[in-house]
C-alpha cells in the first residue's frame, strides 16, 4: 500500500480520514494523494425551455475555496514525514474517487460519505471506510475477517495483508449457516500464515441474521478493523432485502471496514 488516495473536504470527519491515510503511509512508506472535487454539474441549471446555464460566479467561488483548501493542506503537511500531492477534479465524488483510484493501492473515505459502497464496487482497489470519530492506528490490536469462501472475501483478505502486519489478534469469522462452497476458511488461515500473520478461526452459529451474528462477535472482540468482501450479492438485492455490506455501512457502532469487490 504505497499509493493512498483520501477523499478530502471541509467536513468534520476529514481529520480522521487524513490522519488514517498518513498512518498507513508511514507504516508502508507510502504516498498520500488528497482528492478535492468541485462537481461542475452542481452549478448548472436548465430553464423551462431547455436552455442550460452555468452559475459562473458561484462556480468560480467554489473553485477559489477549493484552491484555498488545497493550500491549507499543503501548508499543514509540508513539514510532515509523508510525501503527498493534491488532485483536483470537477466531477461528482464517486466518479472522481473511482477515476483517481485506478492507480491507487487504497482509497480512504468516511462511513457517512454516502458513496462508500458504490466506490467499493467501482474502484479497482480496496476501500477503507472509517468511523466518524476514530482514526485507524497501526499496528492494530485486533482485527476480524468476515469469510464466506467467495471471491470477494478472498480479494478482501489479500488486500488486507499490509494492514494486518503486526496485528496482535487476527480472527477469521465464518457463520455456519452460510451456503457451503468456495474456498474453505482453513485456506484463509494458510494464506495469512505465509505472510507471517497468525490468525484464529471462529465458527459462529447463525442468530437472527448473518450480519447481526458477525456484528456481535466483532464487538465482543473489540476489533478495530473488519475485513470483508463488498456485495457478495447484487446491490439491488441488498437494497431490497438487506445484506452484510449494507448492514455494516449503516451501523454506526461498527469499526473501520476494509471493503473489496
Amino acid at each position: 500500500m504505497r499509493s493512498i488516495l483520501v477523499h478530502t473536504g471541509r467536513d468534520p470527519q476529514n481529520g480522521v480520514r487524513l490522519d488514517s491515510a498518513m498512518e498507513v503511509a508511514r507504516a508502508r512508506e507510502g504516498h498520500v494523494t488528497l482528492l478535492i472535487d468541485t462537481p461542475v454539474d452542481r452549478f448548472v441549471t436548465v430553464d423551462p425551455y431547455g436552455g442550460t446555464y452555468i452559475a459562473r460566479e458561484a462556480l468560480e467561488a467554489a473553485v477559489a475555496e477549493d484552491d484555498a483548501l488545497a493550500e491549507l493542506f499543503e501548508g499543514r503537511l509540508a513539514n510532515d514525514d509523508v510525501p503527498f500531492d493534491v488532485a483536483k477534479f470537477e466531477t461528482a465524488p464517486i466518479e472522481a474517487m473511482a477515476s483517481a483510484a485506478r492507480l491507487a493501492d487504497l482509497a480512504v473515505v468516511s462511513r457517512g460519505c454516502g458513496f462508500a459502497g458504490d466506490l467499493a464496487v467501482e474502484a479497482r482497489c480496496p476501500v477503507l471506510v472509517l468511523p466518524e470519530d476514530q482514526p485507524l492506528r497501526l499496528p492494530l490490536a485486533s482485527a476480524c475477517i468476515a469469510w464466506d469462501g467467495g471471491d470477494q472475501s478472498a480479494l478482501a483478505l489479500r488486500s488486507a495483508v499490509p494492514l494486518l502486519a503486526g496485528c496482535a489478534s487476527v480472527t477469521v469469522l465464518t457463520v455456519s449457516d452460510e451456503a457451503a462452497g468456495g474456498f474453505p476458511a482453513t485456506d484463509a488461515l494458510r494464506y495469512l500464515a505465509r505472510h507471517g500473520i497468525k490468525a484464529e478461526l471462529v465458527e459462529l452459529q447463525k442468530g437472527s441474521s448473518i450480519e447481526e451474528t458477525l456484528a456481535r462477535e466483532v464487538a465482543r472482540q473489540g476489533a478495530q478493523l473488519l475485513v470483508m468482501g463488498a456485495y457478495g450479492h447484487s446491490r439491488v438485492r441488498e437494497f431490497l432485502f438487506g445484506g452484510v455490506t449494507r448492514y455494516f455501512l449503516e451501523d454506526e457502532a461498527a469499526p473501520a471496514l476494509l471493503l473489496a469487490h
